[in-house]
């Protein structure tokens, strides 16, 4: 009798476990494991790898392929300051743009940098990063586990910023200059050291930006031109969620992670696509009973080309495809497991993993470079 791993994950099994070719938005997946190094994979339906980039520190995050082929790639940076429990897991601060063949062409380095970033098509790079707020401001900030703030009893607070090819700002917006602390509260379990903490930052259209906030369990869009908000998903439809972004026809897609979900007993997640003025879920994917699909933290949906929607189980390393009527297409386990390489983030969520923060599919056409034998 073969022996059993210790981790439970580790168990299961991973890499691929199937795929409908003929329902299929086809193409290749491209993921950068939290754990595994700094390797980023790119893989083909049947889950053979097809392209590997190796960088020099693990992921603050996420990677994504841009318009001109290249990687853009949101590294975790060694010498980004540990402000709280926590932030060494998910600041990133290293950003890079890598050439296929792993030539590094463009860098941009925020020690202040963390969770989302998205890369522009006009070279920019859009990111959220935080500040402390002053005292006065602090105090205003409602909810939270009493007593839990940063050493010093200081608040961070998110900004979210723009940067050109040469570094230089050229936007940015400070939370707490456009959201009263009192409307949006923390929720009684999570720590005061980080408010309202944007996990995702996403360009919309007619110069709207969308944010996530986790700790208040919220979606805004903000205008660019105003910085004020223009409409907000609330606790009502949203809990814990990442990923929000706008469709074609307007609506959003978020991946709805569950925790205090309101009125409810058993966490779930479930992707939604809310029409955000009226308010309505028009469309949603949750799993057969509920719990079968819950990620905690992280996660990500990518609406494709054919309609399927691209779903990132993030907790549990579990990527898949599902139809609009929710059937599952296409499936696959990271096989990549280790544990955090420094310290504080394996204080924070010990043992071997394999999470993915987002994975992202690409077809053919948008990788110019790939040769396919």
């Amino acid at each position: 009798m073969s022996k059993l791993h210790n981790t439970t994950l580790k168990r299961h099994k991973t890499g691929l476990v199937g795929v409908d070719h003929a329902r299929s938005a086809g193409g290749y997946t491209l993921f950068a494991p939290q754990t595994a190094d700094g390797n980023v994979f790119l893989i083909d339906l049947e889950g053979e790898i097809v392209h590997r980039w190796k960088l020099p520190w693990r992921p603050g995050r996420d990677a994504v392929i841009l318009r001109n082929g290249n990687l853009g790639y949101n590294g975790n940076h060694p010498d980004s300051p540990e402000l709280f429990t926590g932030w060494s897991v998910w600041h990133g601060g290293a950003f890079s743009e890598v050439t296929a063949e792993g030539e590094v062409v463009w860098e941009h380095t925020d020690l202040m940098h963390h969770h989302d970033a998205q890369w522009l098509d006009n070279g920019h790079l859009l990111y959220t990063t935080v500040e402390p707020l002053s005292p006065q401001l602090a105090a205003r900030v409602v909810g939270g586990i009493p007593g839990s703030e940063a050493p010093g009893g200081v608040i961070y607070a998110d900004v979210v910023k723009e940067v050109d090819r040469q570094g230089h700002v050229v936007w940015e917006w400070r939370s707490w200059e456009h959201l009263r602390p009192e409307d949006y509260p923390l929720h009684d379990a999570f720590e005061r050291y980080h408010w309202p903490m944007t996990n995702a930052v996403s360009p919309g259209r007619d110069g709207k930006i969308i944010l996530s906030l986790r700790s208040v369990s919220a979606v805004i869009a903000i205008s660019r031109s105003s910085s004020k908000v223009l409409w907000r998903l609330g606790h009502d439809l949203v809990a814990q969620q990442h990923c929000p972004s706008e469709l074609e026809n307007g609506n959003v897609l978020v991946f709805d992670n569950g925790i205090f979900r309101p009125h409810t007993s058993m966490p779930h997640s479930r992707i939604l696509e809310i029409e955000p003025l009226s308010q309505q879920i028009v469309w949603q994917y949750a799993d057969t009973p509920g719990y079968a699909f819950f990620t905690p933290f992280m996660g990500g949906a990518q609406r494709l080309h054919n309609g399927n929607t691209l779903v990132t189980e993030a907790n549990f390393g579990r990527l898949f495809e599902i139809t609009p009527t929710g059937e599952v297409v296409w499936e696959y386990i990271n096989p990549f497991f280790a544990p955090y390489p420094d310290a504080a983030s394996r204080a924070y969520l010990p043992g071997e993993n394999n999470a993915i923060f987002r994975a992202h599919r690409y077809q053919r056409r948008e990788i110019p470079w790939l040769v396919v034998t």
